[in-house]
């Protein structure tokens, strides 16, 4: 099996919920990454995508709630 890369694009920044706005994942799904077993990393790439998709939607929202 390949072995699991990162989700991470080198643009760090956590919010107030240690979630990183660059990969969306939690401060600890990133500690863990080093070490972490491939279904722990596959979890939390589906768990950051699923962020990453909520936090889309919610700037849109606020887009088109500021564009009117």
């Amino acid at each position: 099996m390949d072995k699991i890369a990162s989700p991470c694009i080198r643009n760090c920044c956590l919010n107030e919920k240690d979630i990183c706005l660059g990969c969306f994942r939690s401060i600890d799904e990133i500690l863990m990454w080093g070490s972490g077993s491939e279904e722990q990393k596959i979890l939390a790439i589906n768990l950051s995508q699923k962020r990453r998709a909520q936090y889309e939607a919610s700037q849109q929202i606020i887009f088109n709630i500021t564009a009117k």
